[in-house]
Parts: C-alpha cells; sequence; structure tokens
C-alpha cells in the first residue's frame, strides 16, 4: 500500500528534510517512528527536500508499506511517536501505487517571512527573518515580477546545485506587507537549490536602496551567483504546499 502523508514541522532544531548519518532530520524521525509502529523501514520521498532551519506548513510525503493499515491510525501512533520533536502528521491516506511526490507536482509555494522592525523577533525567534532597515515593499515587488516566466535563474543558483539546467519558470512572485511582517510567495514547479533564499537576500537589498530594481535586473542578467546579493538566513522560508 501506498501511503501520503502531510506534514508540519519546525525546522529550527532539524538539519533538513533529508536523512542524515551524525545529524537529525525531518526523514529519520518519520522513518523510526514509521518503524516503531510497523516494523517496516519504509523509505520516505518528499515533495520538497528542506534544508536546514527551514520550516513547512504543507510538506508531502508519500512512503510504501506492505501491510493494510486505517489512515486515521496512523496518523495518531506517528504524532504519538515523533514526540517530542516538532513535527506532526496533519493528514494521512492511501494514494494510487503511481503516485508520487517530487515528480508528480505540478507547483511547489513557498513563503519568505521578514520582520521589519528595528527590534529583534523575541517570540517569532527562529521562525522569520530580522531586517531592522525599513524595507520597500513596492520596490520589491518591481524587482520581482522581472522574474515572472521562463529565465536562466544561474544568479540565484547555489554553487552545489544538483539539477541538471539553470533554466525555470516563474508562475508567481508577490511581495506584500502585513504590518510589520513582509511576506514573498514564490510559486513555481521547482526550485533551484537556495533559489528562494538568494531571490529575498537580493530583493532586500532593494528593499532598503542598496540597489535599485536596474541593480536588480543588471545582477539577474548577468546569469551569475558571484553578481546576486546575499542569501537570506533559512528560518525565514516556509515550504507551503505541493500541488497536483
Amino acid at each position: 500500500m501506498r501511503y501520503k502523508l502531510i506534514l508540519e514541522y519546525d525546522g529550527t532544531d532539524f538539519y533538513g528534510w533529508q536523512r542524515q548519518e551524525k545529524h537529525i532530520s525531518v526523514q529519520q524521525v518519520l522513518e523510526d517512528a514509521l518503524f516503531v509502529c510497523t516494523k517496516e523501514r519504509p523509505v520516505l520521498f518528499a515533495a520538497g527536500r528542506t534544508d536546514t532551519g527551514v520550516h513547512a506548513i504543507g510538506q508531502v510525503v508519500h512512503f510504501d508499506l506492505e501491510q493494510s493499515l486505517n489512515p486515521f491510525q496512523l496518523q495518531g501512533s506517528l504524532n504519538a511517536l515523533v514526540r517530542p520533536h516538532k513535527v506532526c502528521v496533519k493528514s494521512a491516506e492511501t494514494t494510487s501505487d503511481d503516485f508520487h511526490t517530487r515528480f508528480d507536482a505540478q507547483k511547489r509555494r513557498y513563503i519568505y517571512k521578514i520582520q521589519n522592525t528595528r527590534y529583534p523577533p523575541v517570540l517569532n525567534a527562529n521562525r522569520v527573518c530580522h531586517f531592522a532597515k525599513t524595507l520597500d515593499e513596492t520596490a520589491m515587488q518591481a524587482a520581482a515580477d522581472l522574474l515572472i516566466g521562463k529565465h536562466d535563474f544561474s544568479t540565484f543558483r547555489a554553487s552545489e546545485c544538483q539539477a541538471k539546467s539553470p533554466i525555470k519558470t516563474m508562475d508567481a512572485i508577490t511581495v506584500k506587507r502585513i504590518g510589520d511582517m513582509i511576506e514573498i510567495e514564490l510559486i513555481a514547479r521547482s526550485f533551484l537549490h537556495h533559489q528562494v533564499r538568494n531571490i529575498a537576500g537580493s530583493l532586500m537589498w532593494v528593499g532598503c536602496g542598496k540597489w535599485t530594481v536596474a541593480d536588480f535586473k543588471d545582477a539577474f542578467d548577468a546569469c551569475d551567483r558571484r553578481r546576486g546579493g546575499p542569501t537570506a538566513v533559512p528560518y525565514g522560508l516556509y515550504f507551503m504546499e505541493a500541488g497536483y
């Protein structure tokens, strides 16, 4: 039987999604919990491989089991077994044998959250990026609009990215202010390694006046990571959902 889970997790204490030898990961915690309740060791496949410190609201995973389990009971068992780690199963269901969370995803949606205040975050510590200088969200949106469509995103691609091509299609990107919080929402079928965080770092340079929109365009058109802005901190980033 193939099962599909929707996960939520606080990435602060995890070294990303993917299982590692020496550090705790979300994948490891879930797979270990599955072994306890099923005595099987399935491999979990995720719609997005989040990095160290990155959070998720609607991560989608799938796995196979030899046995048939009630999804409602499976959800409850896993939520009990993953404690005290900050991860939960929001929903569980059976799915078709040919469903694949990663390869079948038609879109992925991320949000990058920036607390734009002089004072540092306390309640939101490790859950937002803090930027003390006032940001102009209108200028940030003007720069973000340049990214819509199919482009070479090498300027926002991490050097260790393993994707075969830097060509990606950005379906939508919006920058909005909600009080003291700025949210950058990005939607695409797939993203390069660190693409969202590199875009966020460059947009913050535009927002604080370090770059003009024209400077942002020149950096983007250069297709060179060395021309881009900084990589924004991971804990402002949220994997929101995958669409199928």
